[in-house]
């Protein structure tokens, strides 16, 4: 490894709930605080913050971390917003550290939508389309979104139900196996169908759960990460793309409703940097905010053809020891619902070889992607 590579060298994530008995500084505050110990760095020599650009700063600012634990920030930036903003935090760090604007970066999120009156329901809410001509029609939040996607992909490609179950009830398996997570709870292929319809074809089990909490990751060079306390897991290659819509367009009003474009070409783009092919990949934690999204972006990302996901997940396997093991730790579905962020921290675990009983064997290299519509991140993780 060269000594200009990066690594994420600390990471650190609350017991994930549905309503925290804390606030969400206080969570955040706490994350951190477990990734710094996790990374042995002292908050003296953290010089670089980095949050999504839209949800943490109107709920934890950077500038209240920093004031936190008392650092002097060199390199201060965010972008996009969830899922996006996660999975390419590592892009923005390796821009602060190669140029020598920080030597060490901290990146937090976090949210508390499980204790909000709206959660997640609320955030379109700053779309003045949305609320003028889709909210009044009954399009509030994503399970209509998704269900609207879900429906017209079985139109077109023969997806069934029991491929949407094959997801669900696999990843409620892996997480049981890592043993982390918010739910503790079998899903049987019956515990499924019995889940309570949301929003036709998507039930309960199809969607993700709701979550207070927080996660936090430490990175710097090469060269300074050798002397941290855990074994560092470089930064691969990462990768972002966008299509050309605004948040009033996101989900009703794309071009081609049932691709992801961004998928494609961020994942080009994460492989490119890292020089491999997508044969490398040892595992995937995918953003899973419902069991469709998650499917059509296997097919968008490349693992399989379009239409192909269903069958992919059951012929291939996606569980531990499947062909390409996907959310290991139980996902947005059944571990929590922290847009991804907890993604990052469970294929670091990973990479160690600190998974327990939902360890993949021989994991060299892991993917995260990151979902914000219409923006897509990929980041690449290797030992």
């Amino acid at each position: 490894m060269a000594d200009d590579d990066i690594a994420i060298v600390g990471i650190g994530q609350t017991k994930p709930t549905r309503r925290a008995d804390r606030d969400i500084r206080a969570l955040s505050i706490e994350a951190v605080q477990m990734a710094l110990d996790d990374a042995g760095i002292a908050p003296s020599e953290v010089d670089g913050i980095i949050s999504d650009g839209v949800i943490m700063p109107g709920s934890v600012p950077r500038e209240y971390m920093a004031a936190q634990f008392g650092i002097t920030r060199r390199f201060d930036g965010g972008m996009s917003y969830g899922g996006t903003g996660i999975a390419c935090a590592p892009m923005l760090a390796r821009m602060a550290l190669r140029a020598g604007l920080a030597d060490v970066v901290v990146f937090y999120f976090g949210v508390d939508w499980g204790s909000r009156a709206e959660g997640p329901y609320g955030f379109h809410n700053m779309y003045p389309a949305k609320m003028a001509f889709e909210k009044p029609q009954g399009f509030n939040g994503q399970p209509s979104y998704f269900a609207l996607w879900a429906r017209r992909y079985m139109h077109e490609y023969g997806l069934t139900e029991a491929d949407l179950a094959a997801i669900a009830t696999t990843q409620r398996a892996s997480a049981l196996r890592n043993g982390r997570g918010q739910v503790q709870k079998a899903l049987s292929m019956d515990d499924y169908y019995a889940s309570r319809m949301i929003s036709d074809p998507l039930r309960a089990a199809d969607c993700c759960l709701i979550t207070d909490g927080a996660v936090a990751f430490v990175m710097t060079r090469m060269d300074r990460a050798r002397d941290c306390r855990k074994k560092p897991i470089k930064v691969m290659g990462c990768g972002y793309a966008s299509e050309p819509l605004s948040g009033d367009d996101i989900f009703t009003q794309k071009p081609a409703q049932l691709t992801m474009p961004g998928a494609k070409e961020a994942c080009g783009r994460a492989l490119r940097e890292a020089g491999i092919g997508l044969g490398a990949v040892n595992f995937a934690e995918i953003y899973d905010c419902f069991t469709i999204s998650c499917l059509m972006q296997i097919e968008d990302l490349g693992f399989c053809k379009k239409g192909e996901a269903g069958a992919f997940v059951r012929e291939q396997g996606t569980g531990i020891e499947g062909k390409l093991p996907v959310n290991t730790h139980g996902g947005l579905l059944s571990h929590s619902y922290l847009l991804g962020a907890e993604h990052v921290v469970e294929a670091v675990r990973q990479l160690r070889g600190e998974a327990g009983n939902a360890q993949v064997k021989n994991a060299e290299i892991g993917m995260v992607t990151g979902l914000s519509v219409p923006d897509y991140g990929v980041l690449l993780l290797g030992r």
